[in-house]
């Protein structure tokens, strides 16, 4: 049992230190286009929640939005960056949400189906849609006049550009999710007895 708890946690570590270097090294975890910055970061949190459950991919979660934090006030990338991504409710709520809801998806769906791809591939749509839904509400109830001026265009234009990012940006990172956290989290489970 000890050990068990121990491997969790050195695994839970390792994942906390690739969230952490993806969220502050230039092209890991964030593909800036300019106006919008494309998350691949995502994935390593939704595999924290199908490999470790619901809480601690919370926890990985909360890393990303810390280190969504601190890169936004030491390397930001637009104008969005140190006005947005600087408010935790932006930065780190979706993120820590990420982790629980595709981790309970992947649960409930573990317990009540034996096709556990299937169930991270949904967990994985979940997460990731997740993410870019509560930031981009996020950003347009809290902060439309500064997306206004960042974008160039009248606050009334805002959901029209907010629905093109979810069908661009929103798409590409629902499509990575489903690909490679399923592929991951299946590696891992399957060479590694103490994490089922």
């Amino acid at each position: 049992m000890r050990k068990k708890k121990s491997y969790r946690t050195a695994i839970l570590g390792i994942l906390m230190a690739i969230i952490f270097v993806q969220s502050m090294v230039p092209m890991l975890g964030f593909i800036p286009t300019g106006f919008v910055n494309i998350t691949i970061i995502h994935v390593t949190v939704i595999v924290a929640a199908i490999v470790l459950g619901p809480t601690n991919g919370a926890i990985v979660g909360l890393v990303w939005g810390i280190g969504t934090i601190l890169r936004a006030l030491t390397s930001p990338t637009s104008i969005i960056d140190t006005t947005v991504f600087t408010n935790p409710i932006v930065a780190i709520l979706p993120r820590v949400l990420v982790g629980l809801i595709a981790g309970w998806i992947y649960l409930w769906f573990k317990k009540t189906n034996k096709h556990k791809l299937l169930g991270m591939g949904l967990a994985s749509a979940a997460g990731s849609i997740t993410n870019t839904v509560l930031v981009l509400v996020l950003m347009r109830v809290m902060y439309a006049s500064v997306l206004s001026k960042a974008y160039a265009a009248q606050t009334s234009a805002l959901n029209a550009i907010l629905l093109a990012i979810v069908g661009t940006n929103g798409v590409a990172e629902l499509i990575a999710a489903v690909i490679i956290a399923p592929a991951i989290a299946s590696a891992i489970l399957k060479t590694n007895k103490f994490l089922e």
